[in-house]
């Protein structure tokens, strides 16, 4: 293990409480001490004896660092536990394997308190075989779930997870901004957008499957009428701190599916195409 914040201490300490043998390395050594695992005296030492690697660094610019300080892995399966980017999960899948190793990308959707828990949920994507070799060894650290073999694919997903908490986090900030700035009770306000988020939450699969079938029923409202509503929250967000959300450029697709006589469908459609 490589790395020992505040995820890779619950790591190394959940792996080495289960009977795992654990070596770790960081930085500054004496932040190893205390996981019960034993410290190695430098980063080429911490992965010599195993064939499992974990980086679990606070970024993909020191994952580069370290695989570039390694450079013979053969044999060896290395699994980086951090948020990045697409192109940086193809990136570490290029340098682990030119250097004779496998590579996993994960995305950690949990807290440090919830590892080694039910409620902690790990993403993993690249060589399903690889994967499945260490599966068990995975599952030690929570609910770990194979996302697809792309290397890219667990970076992906854990990204647009974030953005779905992002959005809808952010969503909710305009909106008590724009009545608190109408002087507008803003906790009897939070009270009506709780279920509406909840519409937002029930409606996801129905949602997928309109995306995934290109079939697009307008459902409560069509395109023509979410244009209106849609002009209106322009109007009120104009001189809110974290501005519309994007609206613009939605009522700009809007009217250009309206214009090519789709106005009758619904709101997914416009991320059709």
């Amino acid at each position: 293990m490589i790395g020992t914040g505040a995820i890779g201490t619950a790591v190394a300490r959940r792996l080495a409480g289960s009977g795992r043998e654990v070596v770790v390395w960081n930085r500054t050594p004496e932040r190893a001490v205390g996981t019960g695992a034993r410290v190695a005296g430098s980063l080429a030492e911490a992965v010599e004896g195993g064939d499992l690697v974990l980086l679990t660094l606070k970024d993909h610019a020191a994952v580069r660092d370290c695989l570039a300080r390694l450079p013979d892995l053969t044999g060896r399966t290395v699994v980086a536990l951090t948020t990045g980017t697409a192109e940086d999960a193809r990136a570490a899948e290029r340098t682990v394997t030119a250097a004779g190793g496998s590579y996993l990308d994960a995305g950690v959707q949990t807290p440090p308190e919830a590892i080694g828990t039910d409620a902690a949920t790990f993403l993993y994507s690249g060589p399903r075989a690889v994967f499945e070799r260490h599966a068990s060894t995975l599952a030690l650290l929570g609910t770990p779930r194979f996302v697809g073999e792309r290397a890219d694919a667990a970076a992906v997903w854990d990204l647009a997870l974030f953005g779905v908490w992002y959005d809808a986090q952010l969503g909710l900030l305009r909106a008590l901004d724009g009545v608190r700035r109408a002087g507008i009770d803003v906790a009897a306000f939070a009270e009506t957008a709780a279920p509406q988020i909840g519409h937002v939450v029930t409606g996801a699969t129905a949602t997928a499957t309109e995306l995934t079938c290109g079939e697009y029923p307008a459902g409560p409202a069509d395109l023509t009428e979410h244009l209106t509503v849609i002009r209106h929250l322009i109007d009120l967000r104009r001189t809110g701190p974290l501005g519309d959300g994007g609206l613009h450029a939605v009522a700009d697709r809007v009217e250009s599916l309206i214009a090519g006589g789709r106005g009758g469908e619904g709101l997914t459609a416009t991320v059709d195409g």
